[in-house]
């Protein structure tokens, strides 16, 4: 009977493991469809992570790969957790290739926000480079992609990087987090997710916040 039951929970145990295994892969080919199928890959990253990244907002909703959120939904510092080593160190981006629009990027990337040195997926432990800024694509320009990106870093870095604050919009454009990425040796991002916005009644405040 005791070796029927440890049988029993061998198998019970693989089982879930291989249910385990089937989630896993499942979230790791969507992630990599939905980067291509929305030319996520190549406009900001050559690869597409393996993971996906859960990112949460205040306001209630989350990002879905490509669902359409609105600014004002957006607009505070979302909770982004994914699989992460407690011993390492992670960076984390987002990021908006459309800036001014998807038809004419000559501003691609405006970078929305940035943190670098986050121990495991504690993202407010992390050193913040550019402050959270949410949404604010222009009047008339259409649907922007908003795409997150975590990176496992080499160990903890130095960022040499100007700090931005959330108060204005300097030196936010014309960014590649595929160069940054380059540039401090990060790899290939290992998730990501992205969400895509356009033009609400909260731009116009978020503009004031900036300062434009």
């Amino acid at each position: 009977m005791a070796v029927f039951l440890k049988f029993a929970i061998l198998l019970l145990i693989a089982d879930n493991t291989m249910v385990n295994f089937r989630v896993f892969a499942r979230a790791m080919s969507t992630v990599a469809k939905s980067f291509e199928a929305n030319a996520v890959v190549p406009d900001v990253v050559p690869k597409a992570p393996a993971a996906l990244l859960a990112v949460k907002y205040p306001s209630g909703v989350e990002v879905k790969e490509g669902n359409e959120l609105t600014p004002t939904q957006v607009k505070d510092v979302p909770t982004v957790s994914w699989e992460a080593s407690a011993e390492a160190f992670y960076t984390l981006a987002m990021t908006d290739p459309d800036a001014p629009s998807r038809v004419e990027p000559k501003f691609r990337e405006w970078h929305h926000w940035l943190v670098g040195n986050i121990p495991g997926a504690n993202v407010s432990s992390g050193e913040t480079l550019s402050a959270y800024v949410g949404s604010g694509p222009p009047e008339g320009t259409g649907l922007h992609r908003y795409v997150f990106l975590v990176y496992k870093q080499p160990g903890k870095l130095t960022f040499d990087e100007p700090r931005l604050p959330n108060t204005s919009g300097d030196k936010r454009a014309m960014f590649s987090i595929a160069k940054f990425a380059e540039k401090y040796k990060l790899g290939d991002p290992i998730a990501g997710n992205f969400y895509q916005a356009q033009y609400d009644d909260y731009v116009p405040i978020l503009y004031k916040q900036l300062g434009a």
